[in-house]
């Protein structure tokens, strides 16, 4: 989800993790199975109706908050479908006070602890894959709440695509380069765009004078 106000990170971890490394090959290397629950099922195959119906390259803006940013990366990728997703109901059901007006994009409640891995199972290859402002969970004990600390990143980089994050934390950031570097990919630090503002949270980072940090990786390329 997203970090929800705009005050700077305070953390009591000052680098990366020091069990970040034994902690990612963990996951690289033994599989999350956990069941899938009925509902996250049922709307999988609603979205791949979706998807194959429409036929148009796939954008996955993932813990979307209320898709303000999903709205606006429809619009940025006009030539293909975006899916927004995000665990909160109160998020997701703000979502119409930032509707853009254009149609080529869903915003939907999921458990992306489900949604990943069945996409993945099912060789969905979104061309882009967002990540933008995900709750950094700063404190160290958090690490394996983090999504390049947990379960989750081997279905993660199995969808391969662009991969962007965005944060104004930067440890995370150099933790998830770290990651990617572990899993055999590169990612590489790049400057902000001059831009509209994709969220509400790198609005209210931005205007109050926060550093924000972006990350980018070609997951379709493996060292």
């Amino acid at each position: 989800m997203n970090n929800g106000n705009s005050r700077a990170i305070e953390s009591n971890q000052q680098g990366l993790h020091e069990n970040l490394d034994a902690t990612v090959q963990r996951h690289l290397q033994h599989q999350f199975r956990a069941p899938y629950a009925a509902h996250s099922i049922e709307l999988f195959e609603q979205l791949k109706q979706w998807k194959e119906q429409d036929g148009r390259p796939l954008v996955l803006d993932s813990c979307c908050g209320v898709g303000e940013s999903t709205a606006n990366l429809a619009k940025r990728h006009p030539d293909a479908i975006v899916l927004g997703m995000d665990k909160s109901a109160a998020r997701v059901d703000k979502h119409e006070h930032y509707h853009s007006g254009v149609d080529n994009y869903r915003v939907v409640r999921a458990n992306l602890n489900d949604l990943w891995r069945m996409m993945a199972e099912d060789n969905w290859q979104p061309s882009h894959h967002y990540l933008l402002y995900p709750n950094p969970w700063p404190k160290s004990s958090h690490l394996q709440r983090r999504w390049h600390g947990g379960p989750l990143f081997p279905s993660l980089l199995a969808l391969g695509g662009q991969l962007e994050l965005r944060s104004n934390w930067q440890i995370y950031l150099s933790e998830f380069q770290r990651a990617l570097q572990l899993a055999g990919h590169d990612g590489e630090f790049t400057p902000m765009p001059n831009d509209q503002p994709l969220t509400p949270f790198e609005r209210k980072y931005g205007q109050s004078g926060q550093p924000l940090y972006r990350l980018v990786a070609d997951l379709t390329i493996k060292q």
